[in-house]
């Protein structure tokens, strides 16, 4: 542990650079271990506060600025990307797209702090027209925000957290073995969740053409548009005929559903994983024909099928 220390002391800027660089990329190994640390040793006087912060910040624009281009020029399929390795796969772009579009790139400040949504936040903004001036702005003061916290913490705990690290290192390299089998067995408890919440929404889903093909042959279908209303008034745009109902309203809505017709749900997740959960909660509640529009409204966009500049609201 003391090697670990000195280590950090010697190769403080690389190590806090690699470290908050890896997290905003996308990789599931949290920096603020090793902010804290770095904190602890500028309130030992043994680490300078700018070689500790500025790395750390440069190492997050670069990540997010490199997410950011990737959302321009690709768009949906980054998110998309996003959301299949995604540790909550039914909320990872859900999420970030209801808090972005309801604060804008003041949410990318926000995002900094929330699990999940520091990575989808930049290529979202990007995937929206911003600019990298404005986007760069927000993007610094959230990483300025969110590195110097964690440093300041550990300046303000640095007794506290070099009576720990003393600790850890009188266990030997037994400790870091135990904190690293601690880690690793999150990440495989959060991989297994994912796995099974994919298995729970495995379901025959409706293609995009199937659908149409229904719609020109007058069959009598339901379809839900289910995205927020802070996503719908962004885009406004709905499938034709279909009604706009958010997945909060569901379940409160039952009695509006009918229950001897097909219904389709649609929304904006790229793997549709949430209209795929809540056509499982409607099948537990008896409503047998229902299924997921494979690859949501994008998949029907892409085919250039006819659509509504309009809400229609379900009562």
């Amino acid at each position: 542990m003391n090697q670990s220390v000195e280590f950090l002391v010697r190769h403080g800027a690389a190590v806090l650079f690699a470290a908050v660089f890896v997290e905003q990329i996308g990789i599931p190994l949290p920096a603020a271990p090793w902010l804290f640390a770095a904190g602890a040793l500028i309130g030992a006087g043994r680490m300078n506060w700018l070689v500790a912060l500025g790395p750390a910040i440069v190492g997050s624009l670069l990540a997010d600025l490199i997410w950011f281009y990737l959302g321009r020029h690709y768009g949906h399929r980054v998110l998309g990307l996003l959301c299949r390795i995604s540790l909550e796969p039914d909320t990872c772009v859900r999420r970030t797209q209801d808090v972005f579009t309801r604060y804008g790139l003041q949410s990318v400040v926000v995002a900094k702090f929330v699990p999940g949504l520091s990575t989808v936040a930049p290529p979202l903004a990007g995937n929206s027209g911003f600019s990298t001036s404005r986007f760069l702005f927000f993007d610094g003061l959230g990483a300025l925000i969110y590195v110097g916290s964690f440093i300041l913490v550990g300046v303000l705990f640095s007794r506290q957290l070099g009576a720990i690290m003393a600790a850890l290192a009188s266990l030997g390299t037994g400790a870091l073995g135990v904190v690293a089998g601690l880690f690793v067995f999150y990440i495989g408890y959060k991989y297994f969740q994912r796995y099974r919440l994919l298995r729970d929404l495995r379901m025959a889903r409706i293609t995009v053409d199937e659908l149409h093909q229904k719609q020109e042959a007058g069959e009598n279908l339901m379809i839900l548009d289910l995205r927020s209303d802070a996503a719908l008034k962004e885009d406004p745009a709905l499938i034709r005929g279909a009604l706009h109902m958010s997945m909060d309203q569901v379940d409160g809505r039952l009695q509006a559903i009918p229950r001897d017709r097909d219904i389709v749900l649609y929304c904006a997740c790229p793997n549709e994983v949430s209209s795929a959960r809540v056509a499982l909660v409607l099948q537990r509640k008896g409503f047998s024909r229902v299924r997921p529009l494979l690859g949501g409204i994008d998949a029907w966009r892409e085919r250039n099928y006819p659509t509504e500049l309009r809400v229609l609201a379900v009562s």
